[in-house]
C-alpha cells in the first residue's frame, strides 16, 4: 500500500504521526546519569507509559493514525544491511576497546530484530557482560554504559522535521542523544514504507540543527530557533538545502536564550492556527528574527547566494514572510511569575491537530484558559511524568503526514 508523507505546516490537520512509548531506557535513569541523558528527575515509568498511551488514544480519536518509532526500527532491523548498520553506529566509540569491541559485534549479531531494538534503545551495561572480555570491561565501574540508553527517543520531534515531501534528518547536538537521529536515518532510508519514496535532506553529519527548533509557519516560510541546540551554521546549511529544493522561499532565524529552559524555539513559541501563536510573553518583546533569501542561485545548494535581511521583531519578520496582515500572538495575560512556571511546563509546546484545535498539557491551566478564550480547543492531556525530559506534546510527535492547509 502507498503512503503519502509530508507537512507544509505546523497546523495542517494531522494525519500521521510518529511516537515513541517510553520503555526501558527510563529505567536506566540514576540520580548519578540522569543530567548526563537530559532529564530533570527520575520518572515514574510506569505512569509515564500511562500517560503517553492516553496520550496516543487521543490522537486515534481524531482519526490520526500512530507510527511508533520501535515498531518501525524493528522492522527495518530484518535488513541484515541495516542491522550492520545500526551495530557498527553503536559500536563506534573509542571507549570500548578491540576486545570489548569484539565481543558486543558478535552478541549484537546474534540478537533478534527484537531484542537488538532492546539493546539499541534500552543500552548495555558493563555489569551485563559476564567475564573474559578484557581489559576495559574489568577496569570500567560495573554500572558504566557500554552502550548508553536513549532515555529521550521519548522526544521524536527532533530528530526528523517533514518539510513538504522530504524529510530532514536533523544533526542533535548532545552527546547523549546523537544516536538518535541515525537510527531515524535508518527508518526513513530501510523500512518499507518509507524506503525508496522518501527524499532526505541535511543529514546527522552536519551542522546541529534540532527538530524542535524548525516551525514550519506557512507553506515556503520555515522559522529556526538558533541557542542552546541549533547552531548559526545549522541554519544556514539547512536554509541552503530547502531553498536548493525548492521547499521554501523564506528561512527566519530566530535566536534564543542558551539555556536549559529554552532549549529550542518550540519551548517559547508553537502555532495554534494559520495566523496565530501561542509565545511566552516575558520574551514576546525582545524576539527577533533575521529573514533568509535567495539572492543568487547555482547548481548546487554550496553555490546559493544567500541575501540576510536586518533583525526585526519576530511577529512582524514573520507576517511579512508569510504575507499576512498580521501573526497574531494570543495573549496570555500571565504575570511573569505565572508564566516562567507554565514555560517551564511546556505550556508553551502545544501540538496543532489541525487550526484552532491543540493538544497542551493539562497542568498549564493559565495558559489553557487563555487559549480557550482566544477560539482554540484545548484538548488536555496528563503529562506529570512525561514531562520530566523537559518536552510536551508538541516534542513527543513527530506529524509524518498532515494535509495541505484548505483540503
Amino acid at each position: 500500500m502507498a503512503h503519502s508523507h509530508g507537512a507544509d505546516s505546523e497546523v495542517g490537520a494531522l494525519s500521521t504521526v510518529m511516537l515513541h512509548r517510553p520503555g526501558n531506557e527510563l529505567k536506566r535513569l540514576t540520580p548519578r546519569n540522569n543530567d548526563r541523558l537530559l532529564f530533570d528527575g527520575i520518572p515514574w515509568v510506569s505512569r509515564a507509559q500511562e500517560e503517553h498511551d492516553a496520550f496516543a488514544d487521543t490522537l486515534r480519536q481524531r482519526d490520526v493514525e500512530v507510527l511508533y518509532l520501535t515498531e518501525l526500527l524493528t522492522e527495518t532491523l530484518g535488513s541484515a544491511e541495516a542491522r550492520e548498520h545500526a551495530i557498527s553506529s553503536a559500536l563506534s566509540g573509542l571507549h570500548l576497546g578491540d576486545t570489548l569491541r569484539t565481543y558486543l559485534l558478535g552478541a549484537l549479531r546474534d540478537a533478534s530484530p527484537e531484542e537488538l531494538t532492546g539493546l539499541l534503545t534500552e543500552g548495555v551495561r558493563n555489569d551485563e557482560v559476564r567475564g573474559g572480555h578484557g581489559l576495559v570491561t574489568s577496569l570500567l565501574s560495573p554500572y558504566d554504559f557500554l552502550i548508553d540508553p536513549l532515555p529521550n527517543l521519548l522526544f521524536t520531534r527532533d530528530s526528523s522535521v517533514w518539510i513538504r515531501d522530504r524529510v530532514a534528518i536533523t544533526s542533535l547536538a548532545m552527546p547523549a542523544r546523537m544516536r538518535e537521529t541515525q537510527l531515524t536515518e535508518l527508518i526513513y532510508t530501510e523500512h518499507p514504507r518509507f524506503a525508496g519514496t522518501t527524499q532526505k535532506i541535511h543529514g546527522w553529519h552536519n551542522e546541529h540543527v534540532e527538530g524542535g527548533d524548525v516551525l514550519l509557519l506557512a507553506p515556503g516560510v520555515i522559522a529556526v530557533g538558533v541557542g542552546e541546540r541549533t547552531t548559526p551554521a545549522g541554519v544556514e546549511r539547512l536554509a541552503r538545502q530547502v531553498f536548493h529544493a525548492d521547499l521554501a522561499h523564506t528561512v527566519l532565524a530566530v535566536p534564543i536564550a542558551q539555556e536549559r529552559a529554552t532549549m529550542h524555539l518550540d519551548t517559547v513559541c508553537t502555532m495554534v492556527d494559520v495566523d496565530k501563536v501561542v509565545m511566552y510573553p516575558n520574551v514576546a518583546d525582545t524576539l527577533r528574527a533575521y529573514a533568509v533569501t535567495v539572492q543568487e542561485r547555482g547548481d548546487t545548494d554550496v553555490d546559493l547566494a544567500l541575501d540576510v535581511a536586518g533583525a526585526e521583531p519576530f511577529l512582524v519578520a514573520a507576517a511579512k514572510a508569510m504575507q499576512i496582515d498580521t501573526l497574531h500572538q494570543i495573549d496570555t495575560g500571565l504575570d511573569p511569575v505565572t508564566a516562567e512556571r507554565e514555560q517551564w511546563d511546556d505550556g508553551n509546546n502545544t501540538l496543532a491537530l489541525a487550526p484552532r484545535v491543540a493538544v497542551a498539557y493539562e497542568r498549564n491551566d493559565e495558559t489553557n484558559d487563555r487559549l480557550e478564550e482566544a477560539g482554540i480547543e484545548v484538548i488536555r492531556i496528563a503529562g506529570s511524568e512525561l514531562g520530566s525530559g523537559r518536552g510536551g506534546p508538541r516534542c513527543m510527535s513527530c506529524p509524518v503526514e498532515r494535509q495541505p492547509l484548505g483540503v
